[in-house]
């Protein structure tokens, strides 16, 4: 995994609340094996026509926000279903955070767990943010996950809770076999006093 320090672009706004996981990827592309290929079905049913042609009235079609880093919608984004393919999807789209006032428990962790950071902010901070990317294309925020802050170039600024656990595995680049690994040394000490008996 890549540490995650600080992430500055672009913001595509989904001026959606209770977006689902079924919404993020569809239950009909979660046949793969692999952890790739997942980016061109997200949002699938809103990103296309049923005739597989690109919507023109779905924001996220607009070319403005092709591979912008940061996401940001409105309440509750991933609640549903605990399928970690919906971070895959976003990941491969680009999204390295995304911005909303609450997240689904499972979504939020499956984020963390695959170097993304979901950022809670306040609604009003969310709000502003939202109507300056849905009135300026190509508004631009940085996402500080060491400093736990977002700000703008217009002024907006605020901070945001971050479990220290969770900044310090972003800004390391450490997922959960990372952090094991991190006490080799130890766990090879404890299996050399304890040799299995069979």
């Amino acid at each position: 995994m890549e540490p995650l320090k600080k992430v500055t672009g672009i913001v595509a706004p989904l001026d959606m609340a209770n977006v689902d996981t079924d919404q993020v990827i569809p239950k009909q592309f979660l046949k793969r094996i692999e952890r790739t290929g997942f980016g061109e079905f997200a949002f699938f049913n809103w990103r296309y026509l049923e005739d597989g042609v690109p919507n023109p009235d779905f924001i996220l079609n607009q070319a403005v926000y092709q591979n912008a880093p940061i996401l940001v919608a409105g309440p509750n984004f991933g609640s549903g279903s605990s399928r970690e393919h919906a971070p895959w999807a976003l990941k491969e789209l680009g999204f390295m955070a995304i911005i909303a006032p609450s997240f689904g428990d499972i979504f939020r962790n499956n984020c963390f767990q695959n170097g993304m950071a979901p950022v809670i902010l306040s609604q009003a901070g969310v709000d502003t943010i939202m109507a300056r990317a849905l009135r300026t294309p190509g508004y631009a925020v940085t996402v500080d996950v060491e400093g736990q802050r977002v700000f703008d170039d217009d002024g907006f600024s605020e901070s945001f809770e971050m479990e220290p656990f969770r900044r310090e595995s972003l800004v390391e680049g450490l997922d959960e076999i990372g952090r094991s690994l991190q006490n080799d040394n130890v766990i090879s000490e404890f299996e050399e006093a304890h040799p299995a008996r069979w």
